[in-house]
């Protein structure tokens, strides 16, 4: 390898993987742009017609579901495909979604299908072209492996970048599935370079870690087939009951999105799996984290629902006097995350063990619910017309600053935690927790119908800083549970 063609220094297979998330995150971020404004739009305007309410119930719960069938979606690579094929065919899949979307017919159905085939997809790209980059380094090289990760993120929050001001310039006019078009093409570029640079891979993830035997297999087939089965007849049942609907839907699949983590840790606390009294402390302390993450993705990721509709009706969309769309808005974050990335790595290098989990997460959880206040500030002004769209380049700011407080130390933070029976099973937890967050953020909306928006904004942010000035309270006895506190003794 050393001879090779490189990368920044890095393996070529890195760049390969780099454009595929690129573009991959390029499809996810500018269909996401449009989606809720989509929905909401009526049937003249060529949108779905649902009340705002249903729009951002509807997102949430997609958004929540991609993260979830990540854990299916790194079974199936392990057992089954290989992570090299999982890929391929998630991306091939997601392209299928999109493209279903782009079908210009009044009939929702299309987009339905499309939006199923790209939460299938995106759990079978998104999880193991994170491990094919991990993949493609030795086992002693830890500091390139994480500079790798570095330049890969970077491709991550530049596909999220340009995705919304040209997915949201060409949707512009009501043409949203010229839009949708646009995210379609983004996955094939993606896709297309990804099989051209296959060699520069050299068989990384091309084998399951573990493949199913025939026996094995046959049985997931049987259950795959009857878990299936079950769905449709449970929905057809509900169907023909008359009462199922958008709204009640989002809110059945919230609840079992809930269940979800609540059983998990259920089992691993009470399940005889010969956890030691240390590995329990460690867990009732991460429960505790993964509300607080839960708290926070609640609100941060409202921004491609709640916030775009407060951009698309009470902001006068300009900057530096050149009219933006709506979904430009949606480029702040990922440029934001660009620019102090380097600043926040460097902080947290200085600071050391001085900063504890718990105060980062707290920390995380305070801003956040700062941010909501600045809204409630800007949703005040705009009930006497609209305001500058400064207020939301303001409110993204100080979400990312919350953002690189909490994300970036919430795997390490999960790996560490973790009892050793669940090393590799608990890196999927993280991901339930933005699941949980996504889906209960989605169903906050209902609460518009009883609180004003400045009302509304300001409910969440209490929330999150409250739990955000727990932490900081209970910051000693959760360092004790996750043995931090002999750190903290060495460092007075």
């Amino acid at each position: 390898m050393a001879g090779g063609r490189t990368f920044f220094g890095h393996p070529w297979g890195l760049a390969t993987l780099f454009g595929t998330e690129m573009w991959e995150r390029f499809s996810w971020y500018g269909m996401r742009a449009i989606l809720a404004t989509f929905m909401a739009a009526s049937p003249a305007r060529n949108g779905l017609g649902m009340s705002e309410e249903t729009a951002q119930a509807v997102v949430g719960v997609y958004q929540a579901l991609v993260y979830l069938v990540a854990l299916p979606g790194g079974w199936i690579a392990d057992r089954i495909l290989g992570p090299r094929r999982s890929v391929f065919w998630g991306g091939f899949v997601i392209m299928l979604g999109h493209i279903s979307m782009a079908i210009p017919v009044t009939t929702p159905l299309f987009v339905w299908l499309g939006l199923l085939l790209i939460i299938s997809g995106t759990g079978l790209l998104k999880p193991n072209v994170s491990v094919m980059v991990g993949r493609l380094y030795s086992e002693d090289e830890d500091g390139r492996r994480d500079a790798g990760f570095s330049l890969f993120y970077l491709g991550i929050n530049l596909g999220a970048f340009f995705a919304p001001l040209v997915v949201g310039w060409l949707a512009a006019g009501d043409r949203w599935h010229l839009g949708f078009g646009a995210a379609a093409v983004g996955m094939a570029f993606g896709l297309a370079q990804y099989v051209w640079g296959g060699r520069s891979l050299r068989g990384t993830g091309e084998r399951p870690g573990l493949r199913l035997s025939p026996d094995e297999r046959r049985r997931f087939g049987r259950l795959a087939g009857l878990g299936t089965g079950a769905a449709v007849i449970a929905l057809g049942l509900w169907a023909l009951t008359g009462t199922l609907t958008i709204d009640r839907f989002t809110v059945v699949i919230t609840v079992i999105i809930l269940a979800v983590p609540v059983a998990y840790f259920g089992y691993i606390m009470m399940g005889g799996h010969h956890l030691t009294e240390d590995e329990r402390d460690r867990m009732k302390a991460y429960i505790w984290l993964f509300i607080a993450a839960a708290i926070f993705w609640m609100i941060y990721d409202l921004a491609p629902t709640k916030l775009l509709f407060f951009a698309e009706r009470h902001t006068d969309l300009s900057l530096f006097g050149v009219r933006i769309q709506a979904a430009t808005t949606q480029s702040f974050n990922p440029l934001f995350i660009m620019i102090f990335v380097p600043v926040f790595a460097a902080l947290w290098v200085r600071l050391g063990t001085r900063v504890s989990t718990p105060q980062k997460f707290g920390f995380a959880l305070i801003t956040v619910g700062l941010s909501f206040v600045v809204m409630a500030i800007a949703a005040g002004l705009a009930g006497a017309g609209r305001v500058s769209v400064w207020w939301l380049v303001l409110v993204y700011v100080i979400q990312v600053f919350g953002e690189l407080s909490l994300s970036p130390v919430g795997l390490s933070v999960t790996t560490k935690l973790a009892p050793e029976a669940f090393k590799s099973q608990m890196l999927g937890v993280w991901f339930i927790a933005v699941s949980v967050g996504d889906a209960v953020g989605g169903q906050t909306g209902r609460l518009s119908r009883v609180l004003s928006d400045p009302a509304y904004y300001l409910v969440l942010a209490a929330l999150a800083i409250a739990a955000g000035v727990a932490l900081f309270m209970f910051t000693r006895r959760l360092r004790v549970l996750m043995a931090e506190h002999y750190h903290a003794e060495a460092i007075r």
